[in-house]
């Protein structure tokens, strides 16, 4: 008689780890008002540049930067960095000036709105699961308030590798002491976030807050609006 196997039940989640970015705030609008404040600063002590330049040239010159050296996709802060000393320097303005532009900058940058549902999500998944993040972006999660409800944060640009890389996210899994197939990743991002993940042996959740269709090709373990979505399928799998 032949006997179907029974498949083997998923390892328990033990751990999350999170994205940042559009997973726990929007960044957009963290990033439009960081830009604005930048630009006025510039006008008022750099103006030669904004004679010269938008918010939107500022930017076109930072994508072609980008374009220009592997490392700066690792590291945004050194390439916002390097942007700005090229403006300073073309334009004869003082470069002294760079480390204040750039502290500004990073300030706006790590003031940021929370989901209304991030605080208590994480508060209520911290009490059974041990929490860390992963994140390609440079915001101070001290700054921002949520640095106490991750035993690890990772970033790129302190790394030295970027996600997609699962060598971002065994570092997190190594740190948490905790194996990826009992880890889960949440992100928004397809690419970077859930193939990413799923590569490095995590399961992965799609943080779908903006109502996006699912590309052709993906296939996440489950896709959530918001944490307490994210709490109840943590529930089912476990």
């Amino acid at each position: 008689m032949n006997q179907t196997a029974t498949p083997a039940a998923p390892p328990p989640v033990k751990a999350v780890l999170f994205d940042l970015d559009d997973t726990l705030w929007a960044i957009q609008p963290v990033l439009a008002r960081a830009e604005t404040l930048l630009f006025d600063w510039l006008r008022q002590n750099a103006p030669r540049i904004t004679e010269r330049h938008t918010i939107a040239s500022l930017r076109e010159r930072r994508m072609a930067l980008l374009e220009s050296d592997p490392v700066y996709r690792i590291d945004l802060w050194k390439l916002r960095h390097a942007a700005l000393t090229e403006m300073f320097i073309e334009h004869g303005e003082d470069l002294e000036l760079v480390e204040h532009a750039m502290a500004l900058f990073s300030e706006a940058r790590s003031t940021v709105d929370l989901f209304d549902d991030v605080e208590p999500g994480l508060q209520r998944l911290g009490q059974s699961l041990t929490l860390g993040s992963v994140s390609n972006g440079f915001a101070d999660l001290g700054r921002i308030g949520l640095a106490g409800h991750f035993k690890v944060s990772i970033a790129a640009h302190r790394f030295g590798r970027a996600k997609p890389d699962p060598a971002i996210f065994h570092a997190a899994c190594d740190a948490l002491g905790i194996a990826p197939a009992n880890t889960v990743y949440v992100g928004d991002d397809l690419t970077l976030d859930v193939r990413g993940a799923q590569q490095a042996g995590l399961r992965a959740v799609w943080m779908n807050r903006f109502e996006r269709a699912l590309e052709p090709g993906f296939a996440p373990d489950a896709i959530c609006r918001d944490l307490h979505e994210l709490h109840d399928w943590l529930q089912q799998v476990n």
